[in-house]
C-alpha cells in the first residue's frame, strides 16, 4: 500500500483534542531512572504536537522525535519542540537500542503498523531498568466513521480506484496489550475511555478524519474532481451518523492506554 500523505496543517486543527489522550497517558506514568536528565524517545511525533507536551512533563530531557514522514517533520522542527532532536525512520523498523532510553511514548501511532505487538519485546529490550513505554491507540475502529468509510471505499463506484487496503489500520483490545507488555518484562497498566468531543462547524466529524483516519484514502484521490467526489459522498454518510446539535457535533471517540514500566 502507498503510504500515506501527511498534511500537518489539517492534523493541528484539532491540535487541543489530538494532545489531550496524550496527557492523560502521561498522567499515569511514573518518574524515569535517569530524570531530571532522562532519555525520551516520541514515535510517532508527528508535526511535534506530542513531543511539546513530553517536554513539558520533562523539561531538562534530551528528546528525540521520530516519524516517516517528511512532512510531518518539517512541521516539527519549524513549530513543534525547539529543544528536541528529530529524526525521521519507520516507526515498524526503527531499533531504539543505541539510544539507551529512559521512555518510549508513542501518540496514536501504533495503529498505522500491521503486527504492532511484535515492536513491544523489542522496545522494552531497550529500555533502562525502570524504564516505561506508555502508547495510546484509537479503539474506534468499528464506529459510524469507520464502518461508512470501509463501506463506501467497497461502494462499486469507488472499489476498482481505492480497494480493500487502502485504510490499512487497527489495533487489538486491551488485554492484548496487557498480555504483551507483561510477557516483555514490564509491570503493565491498560485502561481504555471514550472522549465525547463536541465539534463545532461545517461537517466537523469530515474535517476530523482528513487528518487521519481518511489519509491513505486521500492519498489514492489525486484527480480533483473524484477527490471532491468522494468527500460529498463520505460527508453526507458522517453527516447522517452524527448529527449536529444546537451547540455542534457530539463525536464520540474511544482510546486505548498502556504502560509498562521495564522490571529490574
Amino acid at each position: 500500500m502507498t503510504s500515506p500523505v501527511w498534511d500537518p496543517q489539517q492534523y493541528l486543527r484539532f491540535a487541543d483534542e489530538r494532545t489531550r489522550p496524550l496527557r492523560d497517558l502521561l498522567a499515569r506514568v511514573p518518574a524515569l531512572p535517569h530524570e531530571p536528565a532522562a532519555t525520551v524517545l516520541d514515535i510517532g511525533c508527528g508535526p511535534g504536537n506530542s513531543t511539546a507536551v513530553l517536554r513539558e512533563r520533562w523539561p531538562e530531557a534530551r528528546i528525540t522525535g521520530i516519524d516517516n514522514s517528511a512532512e510531518m517533520l518539517a512541521a516539527a522542527r519549524g513549530g513543534g519542540e525547539p529543544g528536541a532532536d528529530y529524526l525521521l525512520a519507520d516507526a515498524g523498523d526503527y531499533d531504539p537500542a543505541g539510544a539507551a532510553p529512559d521512555a518510549i511514548v508513542s501518540n496514536a501511532t501504533l495503529q498505522w503498523i500491521p503486527g504492532h505487538l511484535g515492536l513491544l519485546p523489542r522496545w522494552a529490550g531497550a529500555l533502562r531498568a525502570g524504564g516505561v513505554i506508555a502508547f495510546q491507540v484509537p479503539g474506534n475502529f468499528d464506529a459510524p466513521s469507520h464502518l461508512a468509510l470501509a463501506e463506501l471505499r467497497r461502494s462499486p463506484r469507488w472499489r476498482a480506484l481505492l480497494g480493500a487496503d487502502a485504510t490499512r489500520a487497527g489495533v487489538h483490545e486491551p488485554g492484548a496489550y496487557l498480555d504483551a507488555l507483561t510477557r516483555a518484562g514490564c509491570a503493565a497498566d491498560v485502561w481504555e475511555t471514550t472522549y465525547s468531543t463536541l465539534l463545532t462547524g461545517p461537517d466537523p466529524v469530515l474535517e476530523w478524519v482528513k487528518g487521519t483516519a481518511l489519509r491513505p484514502v486521500l492519498t489514492r484521490l489525486t484527480d480533483g474532481a473524484e477527490r471532491s467526489a468522494f468527500l460529498a459522498e463520505y460527508g453526507a454518510l458522517l453527516r447522517a451518523a452524527y448529527p449536529a446539535g444546537p451547540h455542534g457535533t457530539v463525536f464520540p471517540f474511544r482510546r486505548i492506554f498502556a504502560v509498562g514500566v521495564k522490571r529490574a
